[in-house]
């Protein structure tokens, strides 16, 4: 599992002119599920996230969680952060999980980050999606569960 997470001041993902999600402060999301991820991937990335120290503390330092701090989540599943780009000109997304296997990681992914008390907004699984959003800092980075 690779979650791209993107410290965002406000952020929403518009599906054929519906916002189907949006936060002001909080994380946006991106999140590519390879088809050997199990529940316990999920697992282990959501604690990440909601324990990893990207805001800032009094004195300047990213010292704080989301729950700390404060702040939401878009989700939005993103299978081409699987994709391979070694060989030619196309990326191959041999690894990114198939929709039947994908789709529920997803969703429990979301759902084990509101048992964490977070607010989650989602964009559509398998849709086509307009993402906007205002990067904070920017802060951008990386969360993997096979580098655990």
């Amino acid at each position: 599992m690779r979650v791209v997470i993107q410290r965002s001041k406000a952020a929403s993902v518009t599906v054929d002119g519906q916002i189907t999600g949006a936060i002001d402060k909080g994380y946006v999301l991106l999140v590519g599920l390879t088809h050997t991820d199990t529940l316990e991937d999920v697992q282990y990335v959501a604690k990440k996230i909601v324990d990893i120290r990207l805001w800032e503390d009094e004195e300047g330092k990213m010292n704080k969680s989301i729950i700390e701090h404060g702040g939401d989540i878009l989700s939005v599943s993103q299978f081409t952060l699987y994709g391979d780009t070694r060989k030619g000109r196309r990326p191959s997304f041999i690894e990114a999980a198939r929709p039947e296997i994908a789709l529920p990681l997803w969703e429990s992914f979301n759902a084990e980050l509101q048992n964490y008390g977070l607010k989650v907004e989602t964009g559509i699984f398998g849709t086509m999606m307009d993402v906007a959003l205002v990067n904070d800092g920017p802060v951008t980075v990386i969360v993997e569960s096979k580098s655990k």
